[in-house]
């Protein structure tokens, strides 16, 4: 029994009784309910700003990238054309040189064709001349013709004009004779 001198609660609450009834309609169950839902709107929120702020770099990226390519294109045998600037203007001064020597007129053809080297050296182009007996590349070389010949079949037999690579890409094959071996 109670206490003589304790107040009594007039609604005695039961600890095993189910209280959930006294709750109003719409009121929360969890009062922290607005601020986890306040939460994700925030990072949804901030990822969308991050989402956006990757587009735009994408864009300028590729923008940048193609604005790259045209420069490249643009520019990209500025090189070659200044080795081949006194090239030609040693071509002109031979041709201006109106009383030459045959021999004269050797010698400046010999050089104006070592400066023309020289500028295919700094710029990467390689003469492809392949030797009688070389094995023949498709790679590299263009086969004209197969003819019977004493070298083993698949190799050159003939060169009939150079091929040039530049930077390890074909400008032009070489085109071959290629052997199809030994007359039977």
């Amino acid at each position: 029994m109670s206490a003589p001198n304790e107040p009594q609660d007039p609604n005695p609450v039961d600890p095993l009784t189910d209280t959930s009834e006294n709750l109003e309609v719409g009121e929360l169950l969890f009062p922290a309910e607005d601020d986890l839902l306040a939460a994700a709107q925030a990072q949804i929120s901030d990822y969308h700003d991050q989402l956006l702020r990757a587009r735009a770099e994408m864009e300028n990226i590729r923008r940048r990238a193609q604005e790259d390519v045209a420069k490249a294109r643009k520019f990209g045998t500025e090189s070659f054309a200044e080795s081949l600037v006194p090239v030609k203007d040693s071509l002109e001064a031979a041709l201006a040189q109106t009383e030459q020597t045959a021999q004269a007129w050797q010698e400046g053809v010999e050089a104006t064709l070592r400066q023309l080297n020289s500028a295919f050296e700094r710029n990467l182009l390689k003469e492809v001349a392949p030797a009688q007996g070389d094995k023949f590349d498709p790679h590299v070389h263009q086969a004209i013709s197969n003819v019977p010949s004493d070298f083993p079949e698949g190799t050159v037999a003939q060169l009939l004009q150079k091929g040039y690579t530049i930077a390890d890409r074909v400008l032009r094959p070489a085109l071959v004779m290629v052997s199809a071996g030994p007359a039977a």
